[in-house]
Parts: C-alpha cells; structure tokens; sequence
C-alpha cells in the first residue's frame, strides 16, 4: 500500500540521520581522506577542478551560490547543467516524489514521458518538423544516437565536423570532435571525417562582414570533396563552448546547411551547451542563425543535474531509422528525470529564467566591456545571453594568448574572491561564464568588481610561475 511504501522511507531516512546509514561514513571523511580515496580508485584521466591549487569540496549549492565543507559560499559563474539554480526545490520535490512513487523503463506506458515529449516538441519553432524525440542520458549519448540515425538514412558515412568541436565521450563522439581527436592521446581525424575551420571571428582567417559566408565555404568544399560529392551530417554547437565561446557569424549556419542538404546530408545542432534558453533572445541557439536544422541534440541542463538528455528529429530522418533494429535504452527518459525536466521546463517559464539571460546577459556584456578599457589583458568579449566568454592576450595587435595569466586570473578568483570560473578555448586563455540562469545583476557586480582587482594585480613573468594550468 502507498502509506506503508511512504511509512518505510520515512522510517529509512530517520535511520539515515542517526547515523546508521553510509550518511554517517561519508560525513566523517576528510577533505584530504576524500581526495586521497580519489586518488586511489579513480583513472588519473579524471580530473579534479584546482587540483594544482587547492580542490573543493563541495557539500551543498543553492541559486547561484556552492557551499564547501567549511560553509564558505562561492558565487558559481560556470556550472551549466544546474540550469534553473543549485538544488533548485520545485526540481527537488518532483524528483523525489516520483522517486518515492515509480522508476522503470520506457516500454510501460507513464505520462511524464509522454508529457514531456509533448512539451518538448512545442519548444521548437511551428513548422520546423522537429516532433519525434528520443530520451537518453548524456549530452555524449545523444550525439551518438544523432550519427546513427544520420547513418540510416544515407548510403554515405562521410561526417563534417568543425574544427575545435566537442561532441562527447563516447567512441562513436570522439571520432566527431577535434577536440578530442586532435588532443595530445587522441588519434586523429579518421578518413570519412572532413575538418573545416571553426567559424572565429576574432583570431580566425575570416573577420569582417562577410566572415559567415566565407566559413561556409570550407563546408561547402568538404562536401564536394566527399566521396560521391555526399555526406551523412554536419555537425556543429550552436556555441562552442570548449572552442573559446564561439557564436558563429551571421549566415554562416544558412549557407552551411544549404551545401549540406544539397550533398544530401542532413544538418544536426548540437544544444548540449547553449539550450533552454541560455541565449536568452531564443530558446534555441540555432534559431538565432535563422535556420531549421534537421535534428537537434541537447544534454547538461535538460535535468537540472539529473541525466536527462535527448534527440529531438523529423519524422522522416525518424523513419529511416525504423529499419527493424529496435531501439531500446534502459533508463533514457525514466519517470524520474522525466519528471527533473517538466519541472525545470515549468521553472524556466514561471521564473522568466530565459528573459533573465537576455537581460542580464546584456548587462554583463556591457560591464565587461567597460572593464576592458583599463584591463588590457582582455582582447575580446563575446557570446550571447548567459554564454560568455572573455578572451585574454598578452598583446592586443598580435593577440598572443595569455595562458598563464589566465590560469592566475580563475586560481585567485577562487582563492581570493570565492568566484568559480573556467577556463576554454584551443590556448586555454578564455574565461567561460555560463552560469545558472537565474544569475542576477549583483552577482555580476560582484564578479566584475573581482575580475577587476585580480586583473590589476597580476604579478609579472607568469610564464615562469610555479603554480602551472589551472584545471576547470
């Protein structure tokens, strides 16, 4: 009965906060235990955030804000996947009665499900056909599933990437993301990727007006180039986010997914990053290019930090997929993080979290500009919404990076200032602020205010210092 099932997890939960459960074990480890334990059991391919400095341990967050061990509050400017604000209580309240009341798999019919697909679908623009999704856990396992269903329809297994991309973990993903396979353990572009250049307007070939256009036409000659003059896909983030926060230039997703769909392939926008409404103006990053793309893939902040993500297609590029192969994912789209995303999507509604971006996007935008005026470490700021990144030189004519100074910078906002930031880009010297989207005015006050003290206080030759990259 559901009093009794309720009566027993009360009952757990009091034996909990005696003491009897692993709470009481884990709330006795150290800091040092905690790291150590790490150390122990884990690949040493598993980072650990300021490692080099001085690691956190984080024990609650809220809003904007992380809590650590010994209650000190830093101000969280990096952490996208808790969309709607750490420990966000409609988000935690629908996952833990759903949690109470059912999780199983997809072939039983449930609503959250169904609801959420529903409520998905209307999210994209009317008349885009993008209707039939498909829940999965990560950001990595969508895009995995979006090469497949490229794959079904479309004799060719030629992929288009772009340079500096990101796509996941997984084999299938890393094959698609130069980031990966270009990085120092990676193997290589394999033969039927194409790598055209990544769309930058600040340090990139292309800079003036006509920049979209003119990056288009590597994708334009990568599809020529392809066997047959065909391809599966194009893939792209609709902001790369580990590329250096890179918008693409006006025109530039028009005239790519022109030749794309005239090679045959369909064009897939990567969202995992920049979704929901972080670009504030729209709810999808891609629309602000004017474009329908032919699937769209999407992660990190779907669930709030619960795994939620999903793939969301036409019901043509759906079809071809139906092939007598069935697709099945064991917890993809499960009653409890179905339940995290209709509630973050009621959030982001309710709170007016997307037009929060918008505006205090702008606002950040503009006191970060101001700030560039006497802080000349700062060569270039951009993004859109709550997707900024703040690109550091040493040299504003030949732009050289400045990669220890930027390492120093997000170092001594957290020491000094109790600021977490990140660090991205291909010479790691752009700070990446993607915050919870319900980041206010003063906590950009408050962030300025610290960027400009530790900017105007970096000391010289900090190529020879000790303290070396600082990982994000």
């Amino acid at each position: 009965k559901p009093s009794r099932r309720l009566n027993v997890i009360a009952s757990q939960l009091c034996a909990a906060a005696d003491g009897h459960g692993y709470e009481e074990e884990a709330a006795a480890l150290s800091k040092a235990d905690i790291l150590a334990l790490r150390r122990s059991h884990f690949c040493t391919a598993q980072s650990v955030s300021y490692v080099n400095t001085d690691p956190l341990l984080i024990v609650r967050g809220e809003g904007a804000q992380l809590f650590d061990e010994r209650g000190r509050k830093f101000l969280d400017t990096r952490n996208n996947v808790c969309h709607v604000g750490h420990a966000h209580p409609r988000v935690a309240a629908a996952v833990a009665q759903q949690a109470a009341t059912l999780n199983t798999n997809t072939r039983y019919l449930h609503p959250n499900i169904c609801l959420l697909a529903q409520r998905l679908a209307s999210t994209f623009p009317q008349g885009s056909g993008l209707e039939v999704c498909f829940f999965v856990n990560s950001g990595s396992e969508a895009n995995d599933l979006a090469v497949r269903l490229a794959f079904a329809r479309s004799c060719s297994r030629e992929v288009v990437v772009v340079d500096h991309g990101y796509h996941g973990h997984t084999q299938q993903t890393i094959e698609i993301s130069p980031y990966k396979f270009d990085h120092k353990g990676g193997e290589g572009a394999k033969s039927n990727v194409h790598k055209v250049p990544c769309p930058c307007t600040f340090r990139g070939s292309h800079r003036g007006p006509d920049a979209g256009q003119r990056y288009a036409e590597y994708v334009e000659a990568a599809c020529k180039s392809a066997p047959g003059g065909k391809v599966a896909a194009f893939f792209v983030e609709s902001g790369m986010s580990v590329g250096g926060v890179i918008v693409p230039p006006s025109g530039y997703l028009k005239a790519c997914y022109q030749a794309v769909r005239a090679a045959d392939g369909v064009c897939v926008a990567d969202e995992v990053q920049v979704g929901f409404g972080r670009f504030g103006e729209h709810f999808w990053a891609f629309e602000q290019q004017g474009v329908t793309p032919d699937i769209v893939t999407m992660g990190k902040p779907f669930g709030n930090g619960m795994p939620l993500a999903a793939v969301v297609t036409t019901k043509s590029v759906a079809e071809s997929f139906n092939n007598g192969l069935e697709y099945f994912n064991t917890f993809g789209g499960n009653p409890v993080c179905c339940a995290a995303g209709l509630a973050v999507l009621d959030v982001l509604r309710e709170e007016r979290l997307q037009a929060n971006a918008a505006e205090v996007g702008a606002y950040l935008r503009e006191q970060l500009a101001v700030l560039a005026q006497t802080q000349l470490l700062i060569g270039d700021v951009r993004g859109r919404g709550l997707f900024v990144g703040v690109e550091l030189v040493r040299n504003q004519s030949s732009l050289e990076p400045a990669t220890p100074e930027t390492s120093a910078v997000c170092a001594r906002m957290k020491d000094d200032h109790q600021i977490l930031m990140s660090i991205d880009g291909p010479h790691d010297n752009v700070l990446v602020i993607k915050p919870p989207m319900c980041f206010s005015r003063d906590d950009v006050d408050t962030l300025i205010q610290a960027m400009d003290a530790v900017m105007g206080s970096l000391p010289a030759n900090l190529a020879t210092n000790s303290m070396g990259h600082t990982p994000t």
